[in-house]
C-alpha cells in the first residue's frame, strides 16, 4: 500500500523506506439515512480528482497515507497494475482498492514465498491503495472492494498479500474476519529514529479462476 522499500524479510526484518501501510477501513455503525446499495466498478481516470478528495478526508480523520505524497493521483495510480476499483455510494466514490504484482521490495510476498517451499514471490499479488470514506463506514464497502481484488488476483493465478501495520486494528479484524490468516510479524523503519511493527497477511488458499 506504499512504496516498495528494500530490505531483509522476516520475523526481526528492518525495511528502510516511507511508507503508508495501514488501510483505512475503521468500523462504523451503518448510518439509516445511506440507502442506496454500494457498487463497485473499475476506476477511470476520471475517478482519480474525487478519488484524492476522498482519500484526503481518510487522511484527516485517519491519518492514512501517513506519509502524504507530494503528487496523490500519481500515487493512487502507481501500484495498480493488475487492476484498480471504486465503491459508488449515494452517487460519490466510497472506497478505492488497487492491486499489483508482488516484486522483490515488498514484504508480504517473501513471507508467503518463505512459508512454502517451491513457492516464487512473483505469484503473489498485493493489495494496496485501500480506503473507505469515512462517511460510508460501516456498509460492507471494504469487504466489496478486497473481494474484487482478490478475485482478479484468482484470475491472474496469483496468491493474494498485503501489508497493515499493528496499530490499524479495525483493518486487521476485518481481513482475519474474511479469511485472511496472518503470517508474519516484522518490524519496518518507517522514516530515520522511528521503527513500526508489520503484519503480513495472506488471503485464504483458493482455486485460481479460468
Amino acid at each position: 500500500m506504499t512504496e516498495r522499500p528494500h530490505g531483509r524479510r522476516g520475523n526481526s526484518a528492518a525495511v528502510a523506506g516511507k511508507l503508508c501501510l495501514h488501510s483505512a477501513v475503521t468500523h462504523r455503525s451503518p448510518d439509516a439515512t445511506h440507502t442506496a446499495v454500494p457498487s463497485i466498478r473499475d476506476r477511470t481516470g476520471e475517478d482519480l480528482e474525487e478519488c484524492v478528495r476522498v482519500l484526503g478526508e481518510v487522511h484527516r480523520s485517519d491519518g492514512y497515507p501517513v506519509n502524504w505524497p507530494e503528487d496523490p493521483a500519481g500515487w493512487l495510480s502507481r501500484g495498480s497494475e493488475l487492476g484498480a476499483w471504486i465503491v459508488e455510494a449515494d452517487g460519490r466514490v466510497a472506497g478505492h482498492v488497487s492491486l499489483a504484482p508482488g516484486g522483490p521490495d515488498d514484504v508480504a510476498p517473501g513471507v508467503w514465498s518463505e512459508h512454502g517451499a517451491g513457492r516464487a514471490p512473483d505469484r503473489t499479488a498485493v493489495l494496496g491503495r485501500l480506503f473507505v470514506a469515512p462517511r460510508a463506514r460501516g456498509r460492507g464497502v471494504g469487504a466489496l472492494l478486497i473481494g474484487r481484488a482478490v478475485e482478479r488476483a484468482r484470475h491472474a493465478g496469483l496468491h493474494p498479500v498485503l501489508d497493515v501495520v499493528s496499530t490499524d486494528t479495525a483493518a486487521m479484524a476485518l481481513y482475519e474476519r474474511l479469511g485472511w490468516q496472518p503470517m508474519a510479524t516484522v518490524q519496518r523503519q518507517w522514516t530515520p529514529g522511528r521503527t513500526v511493527t508489520v503484519h503480513c497477511y495472506g488471503a485464504p488458499p483458493g482455486v485460481p479462476a479460468p
